[in-house]
């Protein structure tokens, strides 16, 4: 049926976690998101080979009570309320010391990784 393969389609369309290392976490987090040279901004080490295990299923250091990365739920990901600038976020919207903030189509990448599950790929 076609509504299966565009299912598949989708599935298969989702950004993996190296694109976005590459294409967002080391051109805009890594500076202050690592553990070279400094402690990690936030506790949470975003440098290649880091950044799944400091976001997927972790609780944010920030703020109590909210996880990093939820799989299938960007909307609850508190990485996505951090990107966006939601409301009650504690502190100030991601990258601080970057690019003013990320493209809509940056965000739109994270959101649809981890709606996708939030896979190590």
């Amino acid at each position: 049926s076609s509504s299966l393969a565009v299912g598949m389609l989708t599935a298969s369309a989702a950004p993996t976690l190296t694109q976005i290392q590459a294409q967002i976490f080391d051109p805009g987090c890594v500076s202050c998101h690592t553990d070279v040279g400094r402690t990690p901004s936030g506790g949470t080490n975003l440098k290649p080979g880091s950044s799944f295990a400091a976001l997927v299923n972790v609780a944010s250091s920030g703020k109590p009570g909210a996880l990093r990365v939820i799989p299938s739920n960007p909307n609850d990901s508190y990485l996505v309320q951090k990107l966006e600038g939601a409301a009650g976020i504690v502190g100030g919207r991601m990258p601080r010391n970057g690019p003013p903030f990320l493209t809509d189509a940056q965000v739109t990448m994270i959101r649809d990784w981890i709606a996708a599950g939030a896979p190590n790929s």
